[in-house]
């Protein structure tokens, strides 16, 4: 990849104030993300379709890797592919950035939807968030149950505690709608079947979604996706990675780590998680001043995927769509970038 432009397609300032104080997240760091997520989504869309999760996703982080190593940043990784032992790079603890300037915690998923890549199938994204240091959560790598809904709602408009069809109605009540006018986007799982049927009794619409599920609850902050809720379990580093997109353009969320066994609980206890049964809001997941940048890798609801041109000068060009937002001054941006290979 010899060069990118990029252009910004749109900017929207949500309703959350115009902060632009000087902080650890310094301005030019919330672009540069985008360039970290960009080379990994280039790498990973070379094997877009071909079968092999493996390799679509250690492309990703070797791609990732190397762009983090040009930022101007001190940066930690909280959330990343695995501990220590079981991943070569990006592993949680692993220091990333020149080692200088403002300290920062960073989530990341090289490449959020491995299986989808392998398959060609829709959704899969290159995702990072970013925050001052101790803001993000250290989350373990188990399950999460989830709970989601976008912005404008009254503040605890949803629980975890309660069931899903009495979160349901007081959405509904709330939109001043029918519990069956309201969309629910559920990852499309057997441990779901439960809750699929319940939904489905009180006349919802279910938008099942193979994997992907940053995406799946970032959706129910645009309406033009018609979602409007998002519950289930999936990955709860993934939970982390949407809270940060929530806390920069509004939304209420809810989280609760799920445990199988003991080795579970004992890996959350490592990283400093004594209450296990703890129903997580928003900003205990991430809080201050977040970044959260994500690029398509395929095509799905929220950014358009990495596609491939050739000029008649023999000149490659891979274009890429990704969004960047900012929790301090609620900005989002849009952009659409041009690399020039070969």
């Amino acid at each position: 990849m010899n060069s990118a432009n990029n252009t910004d397609l749109a900017q929207t300032s949500q309703a959350h104030g115009q902060g632009t104080g000087d902080n650890a997240i310094q301005r030019v760091l919330v672009l540069e993300m985008v360039r970290v997520t960009e080379a990994a989504a280039v790498a990973a869309a070379q094997l877009i379709g071909r079968g092999d999760e493996k390799a679509a996703d250690a492309a990703a982080v070797e791609a990732m890797r190397r762009a983090f190593d040009t930022l101007y940043m001190d940066g930690t990784v909280v959330i990343g592919e695995g501990e220590r032992d079981e991943a070569p790079m990006l592993f949680i603890g692993e220091k990333v950035g020149i080692g200088k300037g403002p300290k920062i915690d960073i989530a990341l998923d090289p490449l959020e939807g491995t299986t989808i890549t392998a398959k060609a199938g829709p959704n899969a994204l290159a995702v990072l968030a970013a925050a001052e240091e101790g803001c993000l959560l250290n989350a373990p790598d188990v399950y999460m149950d989830k709970l989601a809904v976008g912005p404008g709602y009254p503040e605890g408009i949803i629980d975890l505690a309660k069931s899903a069809s009495d979160n349901v109605r007081a959405v509904a009540e709330a939109k001043g709608v029918k519990p069956s006018d309201i969309n629910v986007c559920v990852l499309d799982r057997p441990r779901h079947a439960d809750l699929i049927a319940e939904l489905r009794a009180l006349g919802c619409g279910v938008v099942l979604i193979g994997d992907g599920d940053v995406a799946g609850v970032i959706a129910v902050t645009d309406e033009e996706t018609t979602v409007d809720m998002y519950m289930g379990q999936g990955g709860a580093p993934e939970g982390v990675l949407a809270a940060a997109a929530l806390r920069c353009v509004g939304g209420q969320f809810n989280g609760r780590l799920v445990f199988r066994n003991d080795d579970e609980k004992a890996r959350a206890r490592k990283w400093g998680i004594e209450d296990l049964n703890r129903i997580y809001k928003l900003e205990d997941l991430a809080k201050g001043d977040c970044i959260f940048a994500a690029t398509g890798v395929t095509d799905g609801s929220l950014l358009r995927g990495v596609k491939r041109r050739r000029k008649p000068t023999g000149e490659t060009i891979l274009t890429t769509e990704s969004v960047v937002m900012r929790a301090s001054s609620g900005t989002v941006r849009w952009i659409r970038g041009e690399h020039r290979i070969g």
